[in-house]
């Protein structure tokens, strides 16, 4: 059987413009603010990532740092269904356990920055791998879309999953894509504006239990930082995190910065790129 040809780059962006027409997308590059909604977009490396980035904000490179860090750090922004988003393509990183700067960054913003929707781009020919990261960006929020992307090899390699199926099983929007034709974007927008106007509410994975060594101190971590720091996102996981000796956030709590950080919760997320303490150091 013959493999099947990739689509010439005029046919492709022929495509591309339709699909963006159809779903009145408007790209917005770097123009400045103000802002409806703040999107984070998270994945491993050699996802596709950036080919989203640039299909939705017209951006055709990376630039600038994050305060403090010699990680590279882009936003851009976009206009769908009467609103204005800002998209800020975190590091691409296998992991949120903060054991690196990129990791630091990703994590630190989708936790702390709360974005009014985290964007999770997974590799379809690699889902297993790529299923790590979801599960832990579900742990910290549950305002998550899945852009299940490279659908087109996963084709070629004989691969087919089942975006619905997993849908249900994540809980949240599963957006099947192939970025770099314009395939699903579409539909990749919609679940974003409903995700960020709250009209779907996912539930989002977790783990059914925790390792019963653990569960007792757990309840009552989680519970003491619930008192002492009203509002701020998911105490659970931050509790996980300080049991497993986490010393970035035992940083943030000994320094204060967690009363700083539930203070800008409760006022959301604008100006999450302006303040958060934890990603500027």
């Amino acid at each position: 059987m013959s493999t099947p040809s990739r689509p010439a780059p005029a046919a492709a962006a022929c495509v591309d413009c339709e699909v963006y027409r159809a779903a009145r997308l408007h790209k917005l590059g770097l123009q400045p603010g103000p802002w409806d909604h703040v999107v984070a977009l998270a994945g491993n490396p050699n996802t596709g990532k950036s080919t989203v980035f640039n299909a939705l904000t017209g951006l055709r490179q990376h630039t600038g740092n994050w305060p403090g860090k010699t990680v590279a750090r882009a936003e851009g922004g976009f206009a769908f269904a009467d609103r204005r988003f800002q998209l800020v393509d975190l590091p691409g990183t296998y992991s949120l356990l903060s054991t690196s700067p990129d990791e630091e960054v990703a994590r630190d913003f989708i936790l702390f920055g709360r974005p009014d929707v985290t964007v999770v781009v997974a590799d379809a020919t690699r889902l297993e791998r790529n299923l790590n990261l979801v599960l832990q960006v579900l742990e910290i929020t549950e305002r998550a879309v899945v852009c299940l992307n490279l659908i087109d090899e996963a084709a070629r390699h004989g691969i087919q999953v089942d975006e619905r199926q997993l849908t249900r099983d994540l809980g949240v929007p599963v957006i099947a894509t192939a970025a770099r034709f314009g395939r699903g974007l579409p539909e990749l927008l919609a679940a974003i504006a409903e995700m960020a106007a709250r009209k779907v509410r996912g539930f989002g994975y977790r783990l059914s239990q925790e390792p019963p060594v653990i569960r007792a101190a757990l309840v009552d971590l989680t519970a003491r930082i619930e008192q002492a720091y009203p509002g701020l996102p998911n105490a659970r996981w931050i509790a996980m995190r300080l049991l497993g000796g986490d010393e970035r956030v035992a940083e943030a709590l000994r320094r204060g910065e967690l009363s700083a950080l539930a203070e800008r919760a409760a006022r959301g997320s604008e100006g999450v790129l302006r303040e958060s303490s934890l990603s500027a150091r």
